[in-house]
């Protein structure tokens, strides 16, 4: 049984010399390539935290000017399209990302909302996550928001 709690339970490590350290772990076989059950991070050098993240028009002059209204998975990519060009603006990335808290408005978009994540972290390990289906969000159209908290080394 040692053996097959240390194979599910192995961890995903990033780490550099300056003592930062990131792991993730899956303790469930169907978590696995979802999302991360624990992420744990010793030493950050820096803690981002982006709240409400959604398809708001970045370039409009007032707030709640929806893109692509309507179209679930359009304004998915859209919000991680944007988490990712903050991340960098704030010298990080996404593989910088531990934790992540989505909320929608139908909770039926799960699976779609799903393969959008996975198609953002494809080939990077995932970072823990709650889906939590809400009755509306902040913008008439708003679909999705994303909360992130990201570590990084520097």
């Amino acid at each position: 049984m040692a053996l097959l709690l240390a194979a599910v339970s192995s961890p995903a490590v990033a780490q550099d010399a300056g003592g930062y350290e990131k792991q993730s772990y899956n303790y469930s076989e169907w978590a696995k390539g979802r999302f991360s059950e624990v992420v744990t991070v010793r030493n950050p050098g820096r803690l981002l935290f982006l709240g409400g993240i959604g398809a708001e028009d970045e370039a409009a002059t007032s707030g709640g000017a929806i893109k692509h209204v309507g179209d679930f998975g359009a304004q998915c990519r859209y919000a991680w399209d944007k988490i990712k060009r903050i991340l960098e603006k704030q010298g990080g990335s996404l593989n910088d990302v531990i934790k992540v808290t989505t909320f929608v408005t139908d909770i039926r978009t799960f699976p779609e909302a799903g393969k959008c994540r996975s198609e953002v972290f494809a080939g990077s390990t995932q970072p823990a996550g709650t889906f939590v289906a809400v009755s509306q969000l902040a913008w008439p159209g708003m679909m999705i928001e994303v909360d992130v908290i990201a570590a990084t080394a520097k």
